[in-house]
Parts: structure tokens; sequence; C-alpha cells
């Protein structure tokens, strides 16, 4: 049995990636027009998902009055 089991000779890589940009080049432009037709429904159903995960941290639940403490805030107790 071979010691590099999981090698894969250059020469093979080479041939592998261009056969990915080739099929890439002939599905994109074959199918640009399904491609393109879906983008601003693509871009739409981003806004929902973009805003449910960067609100992450804001804490939006917490009373206005009373500040909200974050974890690398904890450093000015330590100092004293």
């Amino acid at each position: 049995m071979d010691a590099h089991h999981g090698f894969v000779p250059s020469k093979f890589r080479w041939v592998f990636w261009a056969f990915v940009a080739i099929a890439g080049f002939f599905l994109f432009t074959e199918h640009r027009t399904h491609v393109l037709g879906i983008l601003p429904y693509l871009l739409l159903a981003i806004c929902p998902l973009m805003h449910l995960f960067m609100h992450h941290g804001h804490h939006h639940g917490s009373p206005k009055n009373e500040p909200v403490e974050h974890e690398h805030h904890h450093d000015e107790e330590h100092q004293s």
C-alpha cells in the first residue's frame, strides 16, 4: 500500500480545476437569465436574514434607563 494514499499528483489537480472552470463557465452562460432573474428576490431575502443575525448583541429587551452590562466592561471592576 502506498504511504501517500491521500496525495493527489499536481497534474490531476490541474485537470480537475480546469474541468471545474470550464463547467462553471458553461453553467453560467447557459443559465445566466435564470440566475440574474432571481437576483432581486435573493436581495430581498437577505434583508431579514441580515436583520436577524446582525442584531444579535444589541440587547433590545433591556430597560432604557438601566445601562447594559457587557462582558468586556468588567475590567473596570478589577482595576481597583
